[in-house]
């Protein structure tokens, strides 16, 4: 088969896969990674030690191990202790927990960046702390905390290709096996790079206009 034919034939498949796996995969991975890397944040935060210390523990390990080892350790770790997942529930947990790793240190810079006039000003007017967290500094802390956050999505939808290591079918899996009955292994692969770089660019463009949307809750 031509290269021009097998390519068009191809392409369809392979963005079929981001559509139904990657893209979904790294949506859920990212929802509840942020909500882990909130709590984590905040516990960080907090002025007790027993819940200072186990998040920083969380956030040393998770940032000082490759999240390949994670996935691993997930899926073919955990059976051994008894605990066996499914190829997509292994993927998701571990993509998550490394969402909220790095999540965590981006959200707590982000809400120390926040002047401290902002909490005081909160607290005259009678908010109380966590008050003054949800409705003060937090709406900052988010605008701050965008740019980082959405180049952890943009990374993680790339990284959601290592979830063809445990047999989840993404996008490279099916670009891995169309080349292996094609051994067209250049062109395939060439096109699934294609197809990341189309879904990087069109998150870049979203992350500019999420980051005007919530240029109003700037601080001046």
């Amino acid at each position: 088969m031509p290269s021009s034919d097998l390519f068009w034939r191809s392409l369809w498949p392979i963005v079929s896969g981001a559509l139904v796996a990657s893209i979904p995969l790294a949506l859920a991975s990212m929802a509840i990674g942020l909500v882990i890397a909130l709590v984590v944040a905040l516990m960080r935060l907090s002025p007790t030690r027993w819940l200072r210390w186990p998040a920083r523990v969380f956030v040393s390990v998770i940032r000082g191990t490759p999240l390949l080892v994670q996935l691993f350790v997930v899926f073919y770790g955990l059976p051994s202790i008894g605990v066996r997942l499914d190829p997509w529930p292994s993927a998701i947990i571990a993509f998550s927990l490394n969402v909220g790793g790095y999540g965590a240190e981006v959200i707590r810079a982000a809400i120390q960046s926040v002047p401290r006039g902002q909490w005081e000003a909160a607290h005259t007017i009678g908010m109380s702390r966590s008050l003054a967290l949800r409705r003060v500094v937090l709406p900052q802390a988010a605008r701050v905390s965008v740019p980082p956050l959405s180049n952890t999505f943009i990374s993680l939808v790339k990284d959601t290709s290592l979830a063809s290591l445990i047999l989840v079918t993404e996008l490279f899996r099916q670009a891995q096996q169309i080349a292996t009955v094609s051994n067209e292994f250049m062109l395939l692969y060439l096109e699934a790079a294609l197809v990341y770089w189309v879904i990087c660019l069109a998150l870049s463009t979203g992350q500019g206009a999420l980051e005007k949307k919530l240029d109003r809750h700037v601080a001046r």
